[in-house]
């Protein structure tokens, strides 16, 4: 790992450790994972503990009302495995009945967008195949700060200072307006209905929030506003074990969840870039950004017509990630011009707020963890007494009948949180992820590029200025972060992008990521420079 220069610098420095370390955006949540290091527990332990303290620290990003999916590392066996922690639409919820509303597109802030939160069955399962301790052995730190109160961090205080007119429209969000308003930087935030449900949880396991008060408490809450789901859908609800789908990326092999999740695009985007050879550009040239940034939009327009629920539609992953695929893929690619039209799905051979968190530990298993509401605050409902926010993940459904994604009951939806985890040689190379919506596979796709073209340790690879596809649209602007030349944004202006830069605070389109390499046994971080978090480590 080589030491390369460029403008937007955090100034913070990688973080190598032997015994364990943790990285999240929240400095508390990441000590809260490394307690359970120190107390011998491994990765997947203090993944579920750091998971529960950022519920606790940024709960307009993730939450027990929420999905999850985690990619793990087994250092014994040399095995990843992917857990998908996604929840399914009510059984009662037709794709007629949703367009009897005269809806062209699911509504995101109605109750019908709330599919059944998968996350808290995700940590026992997470915990039961892979852990050393029960939920009850992890869950202290989160209870602790959701009782006794906690400092909000700055970057989060200033989201959730911004959404301080939807909180005001909520339903049951008393607890997140304390006195009335937002909590500021470095005020003191409780949340004791989300430390009564916490502790449930770790008292009586992932049945306490699927059965029983909690889950009376979600559905009564959502049926008052005009929600289907049952008690029974969250009954029956069950996490998935899934075989991971990968791909070579000039030596390194880039593991991701496979659908209904859009870690495939990413995978998609690396084949298509591996055709030109992008470590002889530099970094911000126009050049090098255009033909990342072409690669990433014949990607979108593949994940926005294949990716689905594979347990309810065709999804051809093996066809779409064939390395013969991706070369007529990348021959579309004009050297200085934008595809025109935009880019369409290919003819096929026989046919998001949220949170990451990356864990390795002593032993060299590594988890890589990732959990979310979806949008700011869910869909904006509060099951009563609980302080669980509900995610809006249906609103990742078509309404288009037909469509692989079309929504269906007990279907999952197009899903946009995507955990990532490289292994070179067999040995793990590193657990990463970059959390946000759609710049998820985007940033996926530039921190490997950063960490295997151009040899940036994890910090580095963080540090650098990004770029992002408006909304993962093929013909959408291409979102330019402070740092990188103007002469490159003119130029690439010239060759058709339509150019938006970005800067300050409120750039919340570049991610917020996470990485950790493992090298000859040492543990080597980097934290998001654009969030709260730190690498924690011993």
């Amino acid at each position: 790992m080589k030491t390369m220069s460029f403008d937007f610098n955090s100034r913070r420095s990688m973080v190598s450790a032997r015994r364990g370390m943790v990285g999240a955006s929240n400095p508390l949540a990441a000590q809260a994972g490394l307690n359970i290091l120190r107390q011998g527990g491994n990765a997947a332990d203090a993944a579920i503990a750091t998971s529960a303290a950022m519920n606790v620290m940024d709960p307009g990003s993730c939450g027990i009302g929420g999905d999850c999916f985690a990619l793990y590392f087994d250092a014994a066996s040399k095995q990843v495995t992917a857990l998908n922690g996604s929840g399914r639409a009510p059984a009662a919820l037709t794709l007629d009945a949703a367009r009897a509303l005269g809806w062209q597109r699911m509504d995101p802030r109605h109750a019908h967008s709330v599919t059944v939160p998968g996350a808290v069955r995700g940590w026992q399962d997470l915990l039961a195949r892979h852990g050393t301790m029960a939920l009850s052995d992890v869950l202290g730190d989160a209870i602790h700060y959701a009782e006794a109160g906690y400092p909000s961090a700055p970057v989060v205080g200033h989201r959730w200072q911004r959404s301080e007119a939807y909180l005001r429209s909520a339903v049951n969000a008393e607890d997140y307006l304390p006195a009335g308003a937002p909590p500021k930087a470095g005020e003191i935030v409780r949340l004791p209905s989300l430390a009564n449900s916490l502790r449930a949880i770790a008292d009586g396991g992932a049945d306490a929030f699927y059965s029983g008060p909690i889950a009376e408490a979600i559905v009564s809450s959502l049926r008052e506003q005009g929600g289907l789901m049952s008690l029974d859908d969250l009954k029956e609800h069950r996490s998935s074990w899934d075989e991971p789908i990968h791909t070579d990326y000039r030596g390194v092999t880039v593991y991701e969840c496979p659908p209904n999740g859009q870690g495939l695009t990413a995978l998609i985007a690396m084949n298509i870039a591996e055709n030109f050879e992008l470590g002889a550009l530099p970094w911000h040239s126009p050049q090098r950004l255009h033909l990342m940034a072409e690669s990433m939009r014949l990607a979108w327009a593949d994940a926005h017509e294949y990716i689905a629920d594979p347990s309810r539609a065709e999804v051809p992953i093996a066809a779409l990630l064939s390395k013969d695929y991706a070369a007529t893929r990348a021959a579309l690619i004009a050297p200085n011009r934008r595809i025109s039209p935009p880019p369409v799905a290919g003819a096929l051979p026989g046919g998001s707020d949220t949170i990451y968190l990356s864990v390795v530990d002593g032993a060299g298993n590594a988890c890589s963890f990732i959990k979310s509401l979806y949008m700011g605050f869910g869909v904006g409902i509060v099951a009563k007494g609980t302080g669980i926010w509900l995610q809006n993940r249906g609103a990742g459904f078509s309404l288009q009948p037909g469509h692989r994604n079309a929504l269906a009951p007990r279907k999952r939806p197009y899903h946009t949180i995507i955990p990532g985890m490289a292994l070179k040689d067999g040995e793990l190379y590193a657990s990463f992820g970059v959390m946000g919506g759609f710049m998820q596979p985007q940033g996926h796709f530039q921190v490997i590029s950063a960490m295997v073209d151009d040899e940036l340790n994890p910090q580095e690879a963080l540090n650098r200025p990004r770029w992002y596809i408006d909304s993962g649209m093929p013909d959408g602007a291409l979102l330019v972060e402070e740092g990188t030349p103007f002469k490159t944004m003119a130029a690439l202006a010239e060759m058709g992008h339509r150019i938006q830069p970005e800067a300050g605070l409120g750039r919340g389109n570049f991610g917020r990521g996470q990485i950790i390499r493992r090298v000859d046994g040492v543990l080597h971080g980097g934290s998001e420079p654009r969030a709260d978090g730190q690498i924690a480590a011993f």
